[in-house]
């Protein structure tokens, strides 16, 4: 499996370009909002041969979803994510957020809140789900590879905002702690924005996760 990242819209977004040896792929939380977005990404798609066949969503925030529309207009791919956040795409999908006007986003045709795993070519993502930054929020697991597209759940030595509609701080950590921690150490995660990083990095460092393990807070509380 190959990914490469690419940083789009003001909200410094990352979209994830991912395929394998069958030439098939997949663009993860595409964030592309302008004429010149689209071409970098038609660039990175062509210029490999490759086939698009699904944009996937780890949650329906517009900085997520805004190459949606793009991405099914110009290859006919279908748009996976939760239907527990459609309200989030309904609700900006062609509206003025933060002083931007989103692209309007098309219905959802796959909800992975009915699916174990999503597949393309030769590649398995298994589908988890990790509420808390929106209550629809899945993050996407390749064992093979040990790689772990996390969306806006788990950052380079932070997490998601909780304070946005739908967000909650316990069930956000109690997705971090329960369902990503136990994936590994070893398991590299790709966030949706800043930098990678691993689980085992964000065990020692990141604060939410360190303040909980240390019996600091106690986010069931």
């Amino acid at each position: 499996m190959e990914i490469k990242r690419v940083v789009f819209n003001p909200f410094r977004e990352n979209t994830y370009l991912v395929w394998d040896d069958s030439n098939e792929a997949i663009v993860i939380d595409a964030g592309n909002m302008k004429d010149g977005e689209n071409n970098i990404l038609k660039d990175m798609i062509e210029s490999r041969g490759l086939k698009p066949v699904m944009a996937v969503n780890t949650h329906g925030h517009f900085d997520h979803t805004q190459g949606v529309k793009w991405l099914k207009d110009e290859y006919g791919v279908q748009f996976a994510c939760s239907a527990k956040d459609q309200f989030l795409i309904d609700s900006a999908s062609g509206s003025m957020v933060y002083g931007l006007k989103c692209n309007a986003v098309p219905a959802v045709d796959v909800d992975l809140d009915t699916l174990e795993e999503i597949t393309f070519g030769n590649t398995r993502l298994r589908v988890i789900k990790t509420p808390g930054h929106t209550p629809g929020h899945v993050v996407l697991f390749n064992e093979e590879s040990k790689s772990l597209f996390t969306g806006d759940t788990l950052f380079r030595e932070s997490i998601g905002r909780t304070d946005l509609p739908g967000g909650d701080y316990s069930w956000i950590m109690k997705s971090i702690l329960e369902e990503i921690v136990p994936l590994g150490d070893d398991v590299t995660i790709y966030p949706g924005h800043e930098d990678q990083s691993t689980i085992g990095h964000e065990t020692l460092y990141n604060p939410f996760i360190v303040e909980v393990l240390n019996n600091e807070v106690n986010y069931k509380g």
